[in-house]
This record gives structure tokens, C-alpha cells and sequence, in this order.
């Protein structure tokens, strides 16, 4: 999620709780590898031993076509601290495509073995290496043999969002085949797309039988959601009172704004960088559920006006 999962809300999101690991923003490997200073530019965490503030994992997410640039610039996040590699196949955004990265390398299976297998063999064996795809271009059933392909290549597990490229983000998500795909590779299949609510996810397990999660724009609209999730995985007897579905008020997002305002502001890239970014998660999370007093805000101009608006 380019521009939305950053590090301000990786933070923020992961001291909530839920989350097991996180990912970050996908890092273009376009003619050149990528440097130093953009990895740590874009996840501080590298200087703190690859996590969190509150400890959770981070996987650094990489996208590109070339086999070898792909496979240096894993090494490099290596060797500043990235605890795993992801790989991204299922960004379904044009521009992205047209550059020969994302959910056109599902086209060719080949070419999704030639590039997982060269980022397995760049970085040491105990550092995870993962792919995040798309079921298909076009056709759901690509899926097999380009989850096939990673298999052989030596991916440690799979995400996969239960749509095609064509499909974008419109419905519907075919949390079916996760379960045959599951069946079809040795490996863990993460289960993603449409988990909004703690209804949601419970569909998704039901139909796909995964056993992983990954849940994206549903945090950012639910933010208990992680938790949620995770103790109906843990089966855990937690009251019902403990754990709530967030409720979407000013008195609830409020703490949620300060905090992300205290992360995000030191490494604000322009003045109106952080204003920018909670009026953006606002209408992320408008997406997912009706948010009644929203409105001045996201015609706010500055951090003041935002804080008049409570």
C-alpha cells in the first residue's frame, strides 16, 4: 500500500496490536539497485533491528523485473537489518505496470520463478523470502502454476489477493481458490483482499480454510481489527469486553490522530505532509464504514484546523 503504510502507521498500527509482522511499502528496483539511504529513508525500522517500536517485525517489500537488480537489492536490505524479503507481484496500478513490475510479471510464470529464485539465492538461507500476488492477469486459475513457480523458486510462503489484475478492487473476491491453492503447494497460503470486519475475516477462513491473514485498508478503517482477528485464531477466552469493534467517533480516532502526528511530523517530507495523510486515512477508512464527522476535516487546511474540528 504505496503512501499509506509508511512508517508512522506502521508504528502506530503495531502498537495497537494483532499484527504478528507488517510489510512495508513496496520499493521500486527500477535501472538501478536501490541504495542505502532509500531503504533506510523509507524504513527507519533497518535501525532498530528490523521492527517496530513495539517490537513487530517488518518485511521488506521489493518490485521490479530484472532478476539480479531484484536479487542485489534484497541483499543490500539484508545487510541493514531487513529480517525477510517479500516480492511483489499483485500491484495492479498502470504506471507500475507499464514499468514491468507488479501483476504484469503474473503473465509469465517463468518469470516469477526466475526472480524469486535469484533473490533466494542472493540472501542467506535463514532470511525469509515470500511472494505477494494476485490471482492472475486475467484469468483466476493463473494462479496455480505461477504459485507453482514460487514454490519451486524457493519462496518460504505466499500472499495472495483473491483477484485478478483486470478485476482491480472490484468485487468479487474469490476467497475460494485460496483453499486450492493451498492444496496444490507446500507452503503457507496468506489469505488477502475485502477482510474489513471481524465478519469478513470469519467468511474468508470459512471459504479459503487458510490459517494466515493479511488484513491492509481494514486496519486502517478498524483499527482493533488485528486483534480482533487474532484472538479468533488463538481461540482465545479473552471477555468480549476487552477486545471492541471500534466505534467510529471523534472520541475514539482522536488518540489515534495525536499519535500519528507525534510519529509522522519528525519525518514529515513538506509542511502539509502529515495533514495530507490523516485526511487520506480518513477517506480510506470512509471506504469501509460511514464516518459522519468527517467532513471539515478533510476541508481542513493545516493541523490547527484539524484540531478545531474535535
Amino acid at each position: 500500500m504505496e503512501g499509506v503504510t509508511d512508517y508512522p502507521m506502521r508504528t502506530l498500527l503495531t502498537e495497537l496490536g494483532g499484527f504478528q509482522c507488517c510489510v512495508s511499502e513496496f520499493i521500486r528496483v527500477n535501472q538501478d539497485t536501490v541504495p542505502e539511504k532509500v531503504f533506510y529513508r523509507m524504513i527507519p525500522e533497518l535501525r532498530t533491528q528490523g521492527k517496530t517500536a513495539s517490537g513487530c517485525p517488518v518485511i521488506v517489500q521489493i518490485l521490479g523485473g530484472d532478476p539480479d537488480r531484484m536479487a542485489e537489492s534484497a541483499a543490500t536490505a539484508v545487510r541493514l537489518g531487513a529480517l525477510g524479503i517479500d516480492i511483489n507481484f499483485g500491484c495492479p496500478a498502470p504506471t507500475v505496470n507499464r514499468h514491468d513490475g507488479g501483476a504484469v510479471l503474473l503473465k509469465s510464470p517463468q518469470r516469477v520463478y526466475d526472480i524469486v529464485k535469484a533473490v533466494r539465492e542472493r540472501v542467506s538461507p535463514d532470511i525469509s523470502v515470500s511472494a505477494k500476488m494476485r490471482l492472475g492477469w486475467e484469468n483466476i486459475h493463473e494462479i496455480f502454476k505461477n504459485a507453482e513457480s514460487a514454490t519451486l523458486a524457493g519462496a518460504n510462503w505466499l500472499t495472495i489477493h483473491a483477484r485478478t489484475r483486470a478485476q482491480g478492487y472490484a468485487p468479487p473476491v474469490h476467497w475460494e481458490i485460496l483453499g486450492e491453492v493451498q492444496k496444490s503447494v507446500p507452503l503457507p497460503i496468506v489469505a488477502n483482499g475485502d477482510i474489513r470486519t471481524l465478519e469478513d475475516f470469519k467468511e474468508c477462513r470459512k471459504l479459503s480454510q487458510c490459517e494466515h491473514f493479511m488484513i491492509g485498508r481494514g486496519a486502517l478503517a478498524e483499527p482493533s481489527l488485528a486483534q480482533l482477528v487474532l484472538r479468533e485464531l488463538k481461540g482465545s477466552s479473552t471477555s468480549e469486553d476487552t477486545i471492541l469493534p471500534f466505534k467510529n467517533s471523534k472520541e475514539r480516532w482522536r488518540p489515534l490522530f495525536e499519535r500519528f502526528i507525534q510519529v509522522a511530523e519528525p519525518q514529515a517530507l513538506s509542511p502539509l505532509y502529515t495533514t495530507k495523510r490523516i485526511k487520506q486515512w480518513l477517506n480510506l477508512a470512509e471506504r469501509c464504514h460511514s464516518i459522519s464527522w468527517s467532513e471539515p476535516i478533510k476541508r481542513a487546511k493545516n493541523l490547527e484546523e484539524i484540531w478545531s474540528c474535535f
